[in-house]
């Protein structure tokens, strides 16, 4: 058994970023594990292995995740070729996994509690994280020339709130909603929809397209949401495999991890 397959990586978050990176450590042989909230929240739900917590498994282009309800139910799910997900939004099952690596893919743009000695190798995913201090490594996930850089001093760029452009549209392609209430869907992920086409609904407010494509992100239906916060995407392109595949903004930060990775077991 290579030294790779060895290492067990515990990763905090399981959506759409936190999945790209599960996906190709997965890959590459470790033993990846991931943790999430009891009722996540991903609008990229086609490549979010967050979904496991909802269906009890998710399949991201042919990487199946299993969810466990304890640590014990782990090692038969790496023994399927499977990584397991367990509902730890704290990610507290490191104290008994006792993971090499530790990455904070959450993307909550600041620290929520990761420590330099949650692991031998801590990363942190995007803005909110210094290196040298509360991670030892930041990995770059602004979509910018910087895009999946290793930091090994600093801290990530700030996030920019603008939306990375499909067809050469960014605003117009996100929906968000339009009050409080329970979110209900009335299209799924990867219809194809017309500009002024309602989606959604928020209470008695109907949440429209303003473009025609494919639903490429979509919350699920029966979250409650707040005024302004994203509930989805259209993707104008109009490529219906896109809503399942992993973008390559993802790829490139999983890059960025995996060197990160191994920079780390070459020192």
């Amino acid at each position: 058994m290579s030294r790779l397959a060895d290492l067990v990586v515990l990763i905090r978050g399981a959506g759409e970023v936190a999945s790209g990176v599960a996906h190709r450590l997965h890959h590459c042989h470790f033993r990846v594990c991931l943790t999430e909230r009891k009722n996540p929240s991903a609008i990229s739900r086609g490549v979010s292995f967050s979904e496991a917590v909802y269906d009890g498994e998710k399949e991201v282009e042919g990487v199946v995740t299993k969810l466990v309800k304890s640590a014990d139910e782990i090692a038969n799910v790496w023994a399927r070729n499977r990584v397991p997900i367990v509902v730890d939004p704290a990610a507290q099952i490191r104290d008994t996994l006792v993971p090499d690596i530790f990455i904070d893919a959450i993307m909550a743009k600041k620290n929520l509690g990761t420590r330099l000695t949650d692991a031998s190798l801590v990363i942190g995913l995007g803005p909110g994280f210094r290196a040298g201090k509360d991670v030892h490594l930041v990995v770059e996930t602004n979509n910018s020339e910087s895009l999946g850089k290793v930091i090994f001093d600093g801290e990530a760029e700030k996030d920019t709130g603008v939306p990375i452009a499909v067809g050469g549209l960014t605003f117009d392609r996100v929906l968000h909603s339009p009050e409080d209430g329970l979110f209900v869907t009335v299209r799924g992920i990867g219809d194809s929809v017309n500009a002024g086409q309602v989606v959604a609904s928020v209470g008695r407010r109907a949440i429209k397209t303003p473009i025609r494509g494919v639903v490429r992100g979509l919350l699920r239906s029966g979250l409650q949401v707040e005024r302004g916060c994203k509930v989805g995407e259209i993707d104008p392109v109009g490529n219906r495999e896109t809503c399942y595949n992993i973008r390559a903004r993802v790829r490139a930060i999983a890059g960025g991890v995996l060197e990160a990775i191994l920079t780390w077991l070459n020192n």
